[in-house]
């Protein structure tokens, strides 16, 4: 796997460009803002494994046969037939493997295309980043699901621009039907503080590099560092400096397994801090130091 400088964030179309390089395929004039394929139709236009990336829009695989494996941060997943995989946009991933004779939908989305944006997707749990991607459908379940995705190829292929409310209710309807085949979770509120926590996760994927401290990200949110912190620790039961430090070790493992960058550069583009310093902190967090991880 060739190693690049930094774990890239990609949009449309540099997307498809680190997907497939050159290779000629036809996109809707929407594409940037919805896409869907089937797999069968992709997989010979692919190369794996799919290195390190963010993306700034949702993706999901839905699998009627063959198996996948894939990272969501440096988590890794193995899913199967009649089995979905979800990714929020800004997540770290790669894509290990897809085999042959795979079959199924690919779709990503831009959160654009919803009228309030991505407030509501976050009714949806597998959308989110600290919730396991991997969901199951019952074989016997299987004939709406397919149905909606069948629906949505056909609106993909036909003049999407004018039918975009029709896209998104049958997305919406695909999300519920999901839903439905996910463990509620013990506290189904979701209230301010929640969603502050989650307006902090997401500003922590995207602007990792560019802020330092809860300070600095209270300020981007527009309420007060012990504001935030209070709202991390009523809905997560953790400080808001915690959180920041799981995302700052997050980008450092994946700078370490995939970049070319020594640790002092690591130390320097992601804490601003000297090389004993991130060292320490890496262990602090993690039980072992840089090299230790780089080596184990």
């Amino acid at each position: 796997m060739a190693k690049s400088k930094q774990v890239p964030t990609l949009e449309v179309p540099n997307l498809d460009k680190f997907h497939f390089g050159n290779i000629d395929w036809r996109f809707s004039k929407q594409h940037h803002l919805f896409h869907i394929n089937r797999l069968e139709d992709a997989i010979g236009k692919l190369s794996f494994p799919i290195p390190p990336h963010r993306k700034t829009v949702y993706d999901l695989l839905f699998l009627t046969a063959g198996e996948s494996v894939r990272y969501k941060g440096l988590n890794k997943y193995r899913f199967k037939e009649n089995e979905f995989f979800f990714l929020p946009a800004f997540q770290i991933t790669s894509h290990e493997s897809l085999s042959q004779g795979a079959r199924g939908f690919f779709m990503h989305f831009s959160s654009d295309i919803f009228a309030d944006g991505p407030q509501m997707l976050r009714s949806f749990s597998f959308l989110q980043f600290n919730t396991s991607p991997v969901v199951a459908v019952p074989g016997n379940r299987l004939t709406p699901i397919i149905n909606i995705f069948d629906r949505l190829l056909d609106l993909y292929h036909d003049d999407m621009e004018k039918e975009y409310d029709l896209v998104v209710w049958y997305m919406m309807a695909l999300f519920s039907e999901v839903s439905r085949y996910v463990a509620a979770p013990e506290n189904e509120s979701y209230d301010s503080a929640a969603m502050i926590t989650q307006q902090f996760k997401n500003v922590l994927t995207q602007h990792i590099y560019s802020y330092r401290t809860v300070k600095d990200f209270a300020k981007l949110l527009h309420i007060t560092p012990n504001h935030l912190n209070k709202c991390v620790k009523r809905t997560l039961n953790k400080t808001a400096q915690s959180l920041l430090n799981e995302m700052l070790i997050l980008e450092a493992k994946s700078l370490l397994k995939y970049s070319n960058l020594t640790i002092s550069q690591i130390a320097y583009s992601l804490c601003k801090s000297s090389p004993s310093n991130f060292s320490r902190f890496f262990k602090n967090e993690t039980g072992m130091t840089p090299s230790d991880y780089l080596t184990g």
